[in-house]
């Protein structure tokens, strides 16, 4: 029997109603005589809630005790679907994470998957069962529950579909595959038919709320085909594999959660600035696009995610209070497709748009895949349409 994995996010499972509809979907693949994995998210914010609700009690929670917490989530949601395909006469049992057998690194709220040992679900499996997994959690060496980052619940499928050598990988969402660009920022976004896993990692790299990056380096790894669709209709939805084709733009990033740091002290030496960046490694700051200037003083800028803002704050006023710091609400857009550095049209075309809104650069990245450009403030997304009206 050939085993398919299907991931369904915090939208698809958010109530009660949309529940019946995964159930529904997960029966079309029963009945085809698959044997069956499913994945499931949080349901709709609850996770948001969580972090909110620990925020409340602590601006920098204690990073142990906030994984068991947002564990929670996804473990609601598994015995849910569990006893509405049971209802529906379709055998099936929920497993947490760590009853999965997945093993990771000891980081939390980002940890990474080690191994996966497969015994229990195989056994489920060939019991005949439909086997419901918590996404976004696994279990480290000290026997504590750790997270996987924000959209975890993606990586958690692929890494299983691989393990299981499942012939295809499906991540179900409330949209019908990958976009141009976010269609809640412009309404000319177009759905992408095929796209390679280096080009999705692009984007996922770039702050798209589509997959989690991790997975899409797992797919390729492995070779997993992976296919976005939306759980709500029956569309075709995306591909990710192996295949490129080049030379032109498939997609444009536009991410505003992103904060950009200038630090300077009036003394500089390169053990104080060794001591500051392997600071940043140790906190898992998420520290990119770090550029160092200095000579005779301390002149470093990099960026980070918005969300660890308050890691960041908290570290330098406690290690380094002689650090001046400086801080931007700021933009990256990220022009994205195989071959495109040779494609000279399109950062002409970026260049004269940036020329005719007088937007102000940080700085720009080009590579074989992908222009990046950070500029000094938000800027609109009218900007993101027009770049999109005119490389796409």
């Amino acid at each position: 029997m050939d085993t398919v994995v299907l991931k369904f996010g915090g939208s698809s499972v958010a109530d009660n109603i949309k529940l019946n509809v995964v159930a529904e979907k997960i029966k079309s693949f029963y009945k085809d005589n698959k044997k069956i994995v499913a994945v499931v998210s949080a349901q709709g914010k609850t996770t948001d809630e969580l972090i909110k609700e620990a925020m409340s009690l602590s601006s920098i929670p204690n990073e142990r005790e906030l994984d068991v917490l947002l564990s929670c989530g996804e473990q609601i949601s598994m015995a849910k679907l569990a006893i509405l395909l049971n209802r529906l006469g379709m055998p099936a049992i929920s497993l947490t994470g760590w009853q999965a057998g997945i093993y990771t690194n000891n980081t939390n709220q980002d940890a990474i998957i080690e191994d996966i040992d497969t015994s229990r679900i195989e056994k489920e499996l060939n019991e005949g069962k439909i086997v419901i997994i918590a996404g976004f959690q696994g279990i480290n060496e000290k026997m504590d529950i750790t997270t996987l980052g924000r959209g975890g619940s993606d990586t958690t499928a692929v890494a299983l579909a691989a393990k299981l050598k499942a012939s295809k990988c499906y991540i179900f969402s409330d949209v019908d595959g990958v976009y141009t660009t976010d269609p809640r920022q412009t309404k000319v976004a177009k759905k992408i038919d095929t796209l390679s896993y280096t080009e999705m990692l692009d984007i996922a790299d770039e702050g798209a709320k589509v997959l989690h990056n991790r997975c899409v380096e797992v797919g390729e790894k492995f070779g997993v085909p992976i296919i976005a669709k939306s759980t709500f209709n029956n569309n075709e939805g995306t591909i990710i594999n192996d295949k490129i084709e080049g030379g032109y733009v498939k997609n444009i990033v536009k991410n505003d959660n992103i904060q950009y740091v200038h630090i300077t002290s009036n003394e500089y030496s390169l053990e104080k600035f060794n001591t500051i960046y392997n600071s940043f490694i140790e906190e898992e700051l998420g520290v990119k696009n770090l550029v160092n200037s200095s000579e005779d003083t301390l002149d470093i800028s990099f960026t980070i995610p918005k969300v660890k803002f308050n890691k960041l704050a908290n570290l330098l006023e406690n290690e380094f209070p002689d650090l001046e710091s400086r801080y931007l609400d700021i933009t990256r857009i990220s022009i994205i497709g195989s071959g495109i550095m040779s494609n000279n049209e399109v950062l002409n075309k970026t260049m004269e748009i940036i020329k005719d809104y007088k937007l102000d650069i940080i700085s720009m990245e080009i590579n074989e895949a992908k222009i990046a450009i950070c500029f000094k403030e938000i800027i609109s997304d009218e900007i993101l349409e027009e770049l999109h009206k005119c490389l796409i």
